[in-house]
């Protein structure tokens, strides 16, 4: 009877030891958030801005730090997203078009299928910003100027496939010109180049551009939306001016694939939590952050519809050659 029971007693003992120690409540270390472009964008400043409301509600005394990884568009930040462990403590924004638009133009260190759509945040329109003195009063006068004068107007973007990219080559191809295409490793090196006088329109977002507004450094020709944005009711739009773009950038927060459930569940809780939060809507409209909230489902699918529509648009006019 002892000897039977010594025995159970070792065989408890083996399974307790090869039985896999239970994992930490998630997070029990900081976070980290990875921004794929440089300081001073829109997308560095909404990260900078929800980061605290992000940690606040994964409670305990949780950690979210901002990390900027630019270069090549964003394809070195979303590398280090989808490279990065499935465990929660890497997340990172996921812009639309770049992070699809990338895979379609070139071999990528990424492909957007080893990314999970976490929460979208923000629907930016694209627009084309001039400084305050720019003789360019219009889009219309940008287009004259530029049929004059072919290959003369340096018009900076946040990167190759970025969706101020795509704009300018748009509107290249309605307005029949052909402008200088300048790339800049995001938005804040590139209106720097505006306010520096390197370049003399500058394809960004309308929410970017705001933030320029309220010195009167800058004006904005047009922005690429459907109607006009609430923050830039004064600025025309494209469709207004005689051009049939209609182009917006997702900046929204994104994972390796693969997450335990449990903790993309409390990521993704927390994040919607940080958005409704007073204090952060309050920063957002501050900064012209135009919220458009998507949870999982609903970015994943709005991801998978742009997906197509690049495609084609690759298939049909490439924005590389």
């Amino acid at each position: 009877m002892r000897f039977r029971s010594a025995l159970l007693a070792l065989a408890a003992g083996a399974l307790a030891l090869a039985a896999p120690a239970a994992r930490a409540a998630f997070p029990e270390k900081p976070v980290t958030l990875v921004v794929p472009f440089g300081t001073g964008g829109g997308t560095d400043i909404l990260a900078r801005a929800i980061a605290p409301f992000i940690a606040k509600n994964l409670g305990d005394g949780a950690k979210v730090e901002v990390v900027n990884k630019p270069g090549a568009g964003g394809e070195i930040g979303f590398s280090v997203i989808a490279d990065a462990p499935a465990d929660g403590y890497t997340i990172g924004f996921i812009n639309s078009p770049p992070v699809i638009t990338i895979p379609i133009e070139r071999q990528a260190r990424f492909s957007f299928d080893r990314i999970d759509p976490l929460v979208n945040l923000v629907d930016d329109p694209g627009a084309f910003a001039v400084l305050a003195d720019s003789p360019f009063k219009s889009l219309a006068d940008l287009a004259a100027h530029a049929r004059a004068n072919p290959n003369t107007v340096a018009v900076g973007t946040s990167g190759a496939g970025s969706d101020d990219h795509i704009g300018l080559l748009l509107f290249q191809r309605q307005a029949g010109v052909q402008l200088i295409h300048v790339p800049f490793p995001g938005g804040g090196p590139n209106q720097k180049a505006l306010l520096g006088k390197g370049i003399a329109v500058s394809s960004v977002n309308v929410g970017e551009a705001m933030q320029h507004l309220k010195t009167d450094a800058m004006r904005i020709l047009g922005q690429m939306s459907a109607t006009r944005l609430e923050p830039a009711t004064s600025v025309p739009t494209f469709k207004e001016q005689g051009f049939d773009i209609v182009l917006s950038a997702l900046r929204g927060i994104g994972a390796p694939k693969g997450l335990p459930a449990d903790v993309r569940a409390k990521l993704v809780d927390a994040i919607l939590k940080a958005v409704e939060e007073p204090e952060f809507k309050h920063k957002a409209a501050e900064t012209y952050q135009p919220l458009r909230v998507l949870p999982p489902d609903a970015y994943a699918a709005e991801l998978a519809r742009a997906t197509v529509e690049f495609q084609r648009l690759w298939k049909d006019a490439p924005w590389l050659k």
